[in-house]
C-alpha cells in the first residue's frame, strides 16, 4: 500500500508491518530499499556519491546528506542514529572522512557507535559507503 507521511515523502507499507523508506527522485543501484522501518528500527542502505566526483571530503558530505534526507523521510533525525558503519576504498581517506563526519554530529548528544574500515570495490566507484542503524 501506497501513502505519504507527514512531510509528504512517498512510503510504501507491506503487510508484515514493515515500511519502505524512500526519498522521492532517490536512486538505488540494485533491488533493495533505500531504507526500512519496523518495530521501532531504521535501517538505512549503504549510500554512495560517486556523482560528486573523486573528492573523499565531497562524496562523505553528499553521503551524510543522503542519510539526512533518508532519516526525516523516516520521521526521525541523526539524532537517532545508534550506529555507522563507513566503508571507504582507501583507509588512508580516515582523517578526511572524519573530519566531515565530526561536522555531520554537531548538535548530536550522544554520538553513534562506529566501525570504519577499509573495503575494496565500491559500488560505482565510490570512494565511501555509509550504512546507517537508528531508532525511532
Amino acid at each position: 500500500m501506497l501513502s505519504r507521511n507527514c512531510f509528504g515523502v512517498l512510503m510504501v507499507r507491506s503487510s508484515m508491518s514493515k515500511v519502505r523508506i524512500e526519498v522521492e527522485g532517490g536512486k538505488t543501484f540494485g533491488p533493495y530499499s533505500p531504507g526500512v522501518k519496523s518495530n521501532g528500527m531504521i535501517w538505512l542502505a549503504g549510500q554512495i556519491a560517486p556523482e560528486v566526483g573523486d573528492d573523499i571530503k565531497l562524496q562523505t558530505r553528499a553521503c551524510l546528506k543522503k542519510i539526512d534526507d533518508l532519516l526525516h523521510a523516516g520521521g526521525v533525525s541523526k539524532n537517532n542514529v545508534c550506529f555507522a558503519q563507513v566503508l571507504l576504498a582507501d583507509i588512508n581517506d580516515f582523517n578526511s572522512m572524519n573530519e566531515v563526519y565530526l561536522e555531520w554530529l554537531d548538535g548530536v548528544e550522544i554520538p553513534p557507535a562506529r566501525a570504519a574500515f577499509e573495503a575494496g570495490n565500491l559500488p560505482k566507484k565510490a570512494g565511501i559507503e555509509i550504512v546507517i542503524q537508528a531508532t525511532e
